[in-house]
């Protein structure tokens, strides 16, 4: 119990990282590619309105941004461009729905056939807490299991963050004795 409030107290000596379920949301989110042309320039925004504008799925995208079906006909035809404002929820649907049209994918590459993927863990950046505080923290590596993977993907698409610390917390139960001192760490990584 003392162990586990010591580093619930992050940073109170100098340590710095993140919680484990943000590092592996943040991994997660680096996995997804799409448009790399910026919002605000026409290549960028003309591509996003395309993505948008070929699917009903994106249609309705377009509809939860606020972007409204005149405006929407102004801008295919030609007539007007997307203001700042327009540019910027036109951005935001086209990400949320890159997220949810490739989320299957990830599942099944981080699943890996079957086999899972395997993470690298760093601890939290000691750089900055003074010797007599500093713990022995090595870098550890665990595989994570498909379903895990899986229910990791959902919680992410659906930012939901206290399931994302509920995965977090059975990920670094693998590690052993001293899996607490992983809940926070500086990053997560893996190859998938």
């Amino acid at each position: 119990m003392a162990d586990n409030y010591r580093w619930a107290q992050l940073g109170q000596l100098g340590a710095a990282g993140v919680h484990g379920a943000q590092a592996l949301g943040a991994g997660i989110e680096r996995m997804v590619t799409g448009i790399a042309s910026p919002p605000h320039t026409r290549r960028g925004w003309t591509a996003r309105l395309n993505y948008l504008t070929r699917s009903p799925a994106g249609r309705d995208a377009l509809t939860a941004a606020g972007i409204s079906r005149r405006a929407l006909a102004a801008w295919t035809a030609g007539k007007r461009s997307p203001s700042p404002k327009n540019r910027a929820a036109l951005d935001r649907a086209y990400w949320d729905l890159r997220r949810r049209n490739v989320a299957n994918h990830l599942k099944r590459r981080l699943a890996n056939n079957g086999r899972g993927t395997r993470i690298e863990i760093d601890p939290v950046d000691q750089r900055n807490v003074q010797q007599p505080h500093r713990r022995d923290l090595p870098v550890r590596h665990t595989n994570v299991r498909p379903r895990i993977w899986n229910a990791a993907v959902d919680a992410w698409l659906a930012g939901d963050r206290q399931a994302m610390e509920g995965i977090w917390d059975e990920i670094i139960m693998d590690l052993g004795s001293g899996y607490d001192a992983y809940t926070n760490v500086s990053s997560t990584g893996w190859a998938a």
